[in-house]
């Protein structure tokens, strides 16, 4: 499997890349926005990445079925049968697409049993891409540069290093971050948060509130492939696909497993 992952990854790394060239396209003009059902903002953008991604996968894997943020009404009787599925949120950080910040990604997952076998992250505005698979390193590529290797910082010597939301913050991490003590915290928008875990730039990074499925598999698979782990509250890692609920449970991505990150968590 770790071969056929290895060769696959540069591809989806390309369909990544070119629709974080739609999104590029859009991030410069008069764009309107959209409030969905949910209440989270939709531009022209996150529907052209999504087509462009949906249009490529398909030529690519015409088996395996993709499931995206912008296809989330997919009954659960159709994707209970899946094994296998693309699991992609095509423009993650809309509220810093919409800021203009430049923190927003392009997430495109692999998904076999309920477990993301293989990631990439596009992030457009820094042309920088993250990615990752089952049984192999997590690779750092920005734009004009070779690939390099990246591992989660061991130990997480102090202070701590904690990566958090720039759009999301609230007592839940305020508590966490005062039972953790000394540390620095770095605001991030995205999955660029798992990213900074993933390449040792901070040592943690807990999210009690909400998410869905297509905001963390990709930036897991790094996390993981990069040498740490992504677990909810009791320890196990985030699994998809499992239920009718899109949402996931609170969870940590951290780096050194010498420390014993729920406890902080437990304590609430």
């Amino acid at each position: 499997m770790t071969t056929e992952l290895r060769g696959l990854l540069p591809q989806i790394q390309a369909i990544a890349q070119a629709a974080g060239r739609e999104i590029s396209r859009i991030y410069g003009t008069a764009f309107a926005v959209e409030i969905k059902a949910d209440n989270s903002p939709l531009t022209a953008a996150d529907r052209a990445a999504h087509e462009t991604i949906a249009e490529a996968l398909a030529r690519l894997t015409p088996g395996i079925p993709l499931w995206s943020e912008e296809s989330a009404t997919i009954p659960w009787e159709t994707r209970r049968h899946w094994r296998e599925f693309w699991l992609v949120d095509p423009l993650d950080g809309t509220r810093e697409f919409i800021k203009r910040n430049g923190e927003f990604t392009v997430n495109i997952a692999l998904v076999r049993e309920h477990t993301v076998v293989l990631g990439v992250v596009h992030a457009p505005v820094l042309g920088r891409d993250y990615s990752g698979h089952a049984g192999g390193p997590a690779l750092r590529t920005d734009t004009g540069q070779a690939a390099r290797e990246i591992r989660v910082r061991q130990p997480a010597s102090p202070p701590v290093r904690v990566a958090g939301s720039r759009s999301h913050r609230g007592d839940s991490l305020d508590g966490f971050l005062e039972r953790l003590g000394a540390h620095e915290f770095v605001s991030m928008g995205s999955s660029l948060k798992f990213c900074l875990v993933a390449e040792g730039s901070a040592d943690v990074y807990p999210r009690l509130g909400p998410t869905s499925e297509w905001d963390t598999a990709a930036a897991q698979a790094v996390v993981e492939a990069a040498g740490g782990r992504v677990v909810d509250l009791a320890g196990q890692p985030l699994r998809y696909n499992t239920r009718a609920e899109v949402l996931n449970p609170h969870f940590l991505a951290s780096g050194d497993p010498g420390r014993d990150w729920l406890a902080l968590l437990r304590s609430r």
